[in-house]
């Protein structure tokens, strides 16, 4: 570097015309050597695939070069670079908290729901339908007990009477249970009977007379007599029964009630209306008719003490604040990564654009997906998730919608939790120790999906075998979509011998044949298959180490971006710095009031074209 120093005078001397006063020497020198030293490394180290068509491409060159280098920092890096402010970075970790107290709270809630509307529905089965018992409240597997079903046809007439009756007498329910008619009166249960057209059978000479139409009759069962007979109510309005032809019986009716227990210092009690069916279901006609029991819950507004519902609004206020506050932290993230992505496509083009007219050739396929942030999708998906789910979550707070929207929004918030937790990942990932297993997914995926296409071609030989050969004498096989969970369960060794010792031995071949179907099955995929996959993910697991070693493979846009990658960080970070010092300086100054330089620089050019700066000292005065 020259250190010699000159007055103007001279300087004029050397070369009229082509001497420049700057006012910043130090930073002006350092960029002038700098870039004279970059120019010739980069002269003599320039890759084979990155030669300028034109001399004049040199600085569009390390413009460009520094724009992606910042574009691909992380949070942190374009923290210390030019001190941008991680916006995204600090709304998704407010979004992962307050998604997560939501759901926490909604989850409550649910369950509090489902709950309640479950022990009413055992409650319901016990007052309303005949044969009930508690052994039959529990899913045990094996079922200890058979289905509930009836079998003659006094039976039938007994359950529908039996029914009314349990309705009849509601008043004796310990449950504070209430008919839904604004004076409490009773109205009367609806039996609905679905039947065939025409369904004749004469057993006795194999002949039949049958239409396939199905026809629908609803009769209002009003208790007029004591002791209560459907039967002889139907006969009273005309109504036979054909059991041949009949499909499906159904008696509906509703009763009201309020919980109390969701009751709180800060909640009102809830109020309900149970719509309950009783089904007789003969649609297979193999002489057992089916009976089962569902009660559907519909919230309703209660109008008990106005005074303590107006007191105590403070819970749904909360909820409501907390709901708001999610979908704008959800919208914000949402803004964000979509713009993000629009300036990476945006960026993308310019590179493209760039690469054609400075080196004449296209950016590779590999090098444009660099510019698509999957973890930024990822984001987007959820964010469109939770609002939805928040928008469906205050509406039935607010009582405003029922049924099966708690369901559709305890899927729409728990996907989205999910995938909001799924995107902590990207922020490890900027870690060493912790990226080697997001690099490890990522370089594995391909293969593994395709081995599990080769895998799954096998799966499905074997479900479609097992269904249909076990299906008729094993229970886990008697349905395709159980024939695959049984075969799932066993390649995670889970139930081996009761799958083995459930099976029937009406036929002697097929028990033979289930032995050798399960024990092929077991050890293809749990010794053969298994191992290859776990095989498969080392393989990847091992190529990322060694990746680690020697450095990572890199596709064009990598390459650009990484030659010159510290002088171009160090170019960014001393021109946020110079911003900084030069903001600072003029503020010290104008306090101050001193403008006190004692050295000025001065850039001098020779006829070759050649840029020299020399500093020259001046007297320092104060204002």
């Amino acid at each position: 570097m020259l250190s010699a120093e000159v007055t103007a005078s001279e300087c004029s001397h050397r070369n009229e015309g082509n001497c420049v006063r700057s006012e910043s020497p130090t930073v002006e020198v350092n960029r002038i050597h700098g870039s004279m030293e970059r120019n010739a490394t980069q002269s003599n180290c320039r890759p084979n695939e990155f030669v300028l068509r034109s001399s004049s491409y040199r600085h569009s060159e390390e413009k460009m070069r520094q724009k992606l280098q910042f574009f691909f920092m992380n949070p942190i890096e374009k923290w210390q670079a030019k001190r941008r402010f991680p916006y995204k970075f600090i709304v998704q970790v407010i979004k992962i908290i307050l998604v997560t107290l939501q759901l926490c709270l909604f989850a409550h809630s649910r369950y509090n729901h489902i709950n309640y509307t479950w022990d009413n529905r055992i409650a319901f089965s016990h007052l309303f339908l005949k044969g009930w018992d508690s052994t039959r409240e529990v899913n045990a597997y094996p079922p200890g007990v058979g289905p509930l079903a009836v079998y003659q046809i006094f039976e039938f007439y007994l359950t529908i009477d039996y029914a009314i009756a349990g309705y009849t007498n509601l008043s004796n329910a310990i449950g504070p249970y209430s008919y839904t008619e604004e004076d409490n009166s009773m109205p009367p249960p609806v039996l609905c009977i679905c039947h065939y057209k025409e369904g004749t059978i004469f057993g006795f000479n194999e002949s039949y007379v049958f239409n396939s139409e199905i026809e629908e009759v609803c009769i209002n069962m009003k208790n007029t007599t004591k002791p209560y007979s459907s039967e002889e109510y139907l006969r009273e309005k005309k109504v036979n029964i054909n059991f041949s032809a009949l499909v499906k019986a159904t008696l509906k009716f509703s009763v009201k009630t309020i919980n109390f227990k969701a009751a709180g210092p800060i909640t009102p009690p809830d109020c309900y209306k149970f719509d309950i069916e009783i089904d007789f279901d003969n649609r297979d006609h193999d002489g057992q008719m089916l009976l089962s029991l569902d009660a559907d819950a519909v919230r309703l507004s209660c109008k008990g003490d106005v005074e303590y519902i107006a007191d105590n609004k403070l819970d749904s206020i909360l909820r409501t604040i907390l709901n708001s506050f999610v979908i704008i932290i959800c919208s914000a993230s949402l803004v964000l990564c979509s713009r993000a992505i629009y300036r990476a496509q945006e960026l993308k083009w310019e590179t493209i654009n760039f690469f054609k007219a400075a080196y004449g050739k296209t950016l590779s396929v590999d090098g444009r997906l660099e510019f698509l942030n999957l973890w930024y999708l990822m984001i987007i998906v959820n964010d469109v998730l939770i609002i939805l789910g928040s928008a469906i979550k205050e509406q039935i707070e607010k009582q405003q919608v029922a049924g099966d929207q708690w369901n559709i929004c305890s899927v729409l918030l728990g996907t989205g939790n999910l995938l909001v937790w799924f995107g902590v990942l990207r922020y490890l990932g900027f870690f060493k120790t912790y990226n080697v297993v997001i690099l490890t997914l990522k370089k594995a995926t391909p293969h593994v999906l395709r081995f599990l296409l080769c895998a799954l071609l096998i799966y499905a030989g074997f479900t479609f075998c097992g269904w249909l050969i076990l299906g008729p004498y094993h229970m886990k096989f008697r349905s395709l979509a159980s024939t695959s969970e049984c075969l799932f369960a066993l390649i995670n060794g889970d139930d081996m011998f009761a799958t083995f010792s459930i099976m029937s031995l009406k036929s002697p071949m097929l028990w033979w044949y289930s032995r050798i179907y399960l024990y092929g099955f077991i050890s293809l995929y749990i010794y053969v298959i298994l191992s290859l996959f776990i095989s498969v993910i080392m393989d990847a697991y091992e190529t990322i180490k060694l990746y680690y070693k020697t450095g990572f493979p890199k596709n064009d846009l990598q390459i650009f971006v990484s030659s010159g990658r510290d002088e171009a960080v160090s170019a960014i970070q001393n021109e946020s710095l110079s911003t900084t010092l030069s903001s600072l300086s003029d503020f010290i100054d104008r306090i101050c009031c001193c403008q006190r330089k004692p050295y000025v620089a001065l850039e001098c050019t020779d006829s070759s074209g050649l840029k020299s700066t020399y500093t020259h000292v001046t007297n320092a005065n104060c204002i």
